[in-house]
């Protein structure tokens, strides 16, 4: 048994080393641009416009020094922490009550309602700017973190996501606890999320990365430089005001700083996510 056991190992060898070897280059592919963005921070003007140099000389750690101490970047990513932070735990809040509206809770107009959800997932995000733009200019919210938290308290995807996580829950979960009176709001947060907490965390992860790096509709009702986010705030600062002209060693060390904290979160969650992949929702005697 042990021979023929050997015998399969070693017979399969090969496709798990070409397994290996295909996910390592999906994986370097998908790091290098980091990686290269990384390590030209490092370099003089001179070697990042010499192809021919990979390794800087001597790395110019003053790059990075110079960017956090001297310029409005750090600002520019507690802008968008913020903004990020706040409109996800919003969009997680309200997506949560309104896909549980719609799978659990019988009420006339459930299914139009849900119709109108889809309908507004289907219309393009640019064709909303006109009119949210005049909404928030007759509320006084123009140039104000106000304006861009409330004009993204809700996302469609998010509802959509979530209703479809709570759909694969048992219906006898959800009778067990309202038969033990669980009101709404406890059997959503005692049962119902509990077992569905890998939608949730992914939603937070992909709506924090889109809000991070959001940039049209920040630029759209924002003016002061004060309250940009990273992304026009790294438009602006470096090329039309043209802090460091074509300094481009000091552009990469900007891009990778600004990039850090969504890769420091990824490694965060990423244990939480995993692990909860493998959460039970079935329902055991």
């Amino acid at each position: 048994m042990e021979s023929r056991a050997v015998k399969q190992k070693f017979k399969h060898a090969p496709l798990s080393v070409l397994k290996l070897a295909v996910l390592a280059s999906l994986g370097f592919a998908m790091i290098f641009p980091f990686l290269w963005m990384a390590v030209s921070a490092l370099k003089t003007r001179q070697e990042l416009l010499d192809f021919s140099v990979i390794l800087p000389a001597v790395p110019q750690w003053g790059n990075y020094a110079q960017v956090l101490l001297d310029s409005p970047i750090p600002r520019y990513i507690a802008n968008s922490v913020f903004v990020s932070a706040v409109t996800v735990a919003y969009q997680l809040f309200s997506g949560a009550l309104l896909a549980y509206a719609v799978v659990f809770m019988n009420f006339r107009g459930k299914g139009a309602l849900f119709a109108v959800v889809l309908g507004c997932y289907m219309v393009p995000g640019a064709a909303t700017y006109i009119p949210c733009y005049i909404l928030l200019a007759k509320m006084g919210l123009l140039d104000t973190y106000s304006g861009l938290i409330i004009s993204n308290l809700v996302s469609i995807f998010g509802v959509f996501l979530l209703r479809q996580a709570f759909m694969q829950i048992p219906a006898e979960l959800y009778e067990a606890a309202r038969m033990d009176n669980a009101g709404h709001w406890k059997t959503l947060w005692r049962v119902v999320f509990p077992l569905t907490r890998p939608t949730f965390i992914s939603f937070a992860l992909i709506a924090l990365i889109a809000c991070y790096n959001n940039y049209m509709w920040p630029s759209l009702i924002t003016n002061s430089p004060d309250l940009s986010l990273v992304s026009q705030g790294l438009r602006h600062f470096f090329i039309e005001s043209g802090a460091y002209g074509t300094n481009w060693a000091l552009v990469m060390a900007a891009s990778t700083l600004v990039t850090a904290p969504l890769l420091l979160l990824f490694a965060l969650i990423q244990k939480w996510f995993i692990a909860s992949i493998g959460a039970d929702t079935g329902v055991k005697g």
